[in-house]
């Protein structure tokens, strides 16, 4: 688990340690998996259930939610071995480019990571 004062940053942009599941995963506070789930379904009109929600988060080994199980912005930047998607050549690919549509606090992320390059 990363201490408190860590960050982890998703390939994406998106910070795993401010995630709702990853906090409900490390503390192991099944209430906060169940509220977390409820409100994923409602906010992406799906069946998020309990089991979908743990977390270790993106950029360790251990447990990841349904959809960073099987994120294609995740693989691409493991397969070619980028901290995040900041450091790609191809920044804002149209992969990357319709997910921050959704997400736009981690475009912001990774656009200060970039510049910072």
């Amino acid at each position: 688990m990363a201490k408190e004062t860590e960050k982890m940053i998703a390939y994406c942009g998106i910070v795993c340690t401010g995630c709702e599941a990853y906090i409900a995963t490390q503390t192991g506070d099944e209430k906060k998996a169940r509220e977390t789930a409820e409100m994923w379904s409602k906010a992406y009109n799906a069946n998020i259930k309990l089991e979908d929600v743990w977390c270790d988060g993106c950029l360790v080994e251990g447990k990841k939610c349904a959809h960073c199980h099987e994120c294609e912005i995740r693989k691409c930047a493991r397969t070619k071995g980028f901290v995040n998607c900041a450091h790609c050549p191809d920044y804002k690919c149209e992969t990357l480019k319709g997910f921050l549509k959704m997400v736009p606090n981690a475009e912001k992320l990774l656009d200060e990571i970039r510049a910072g390059l």
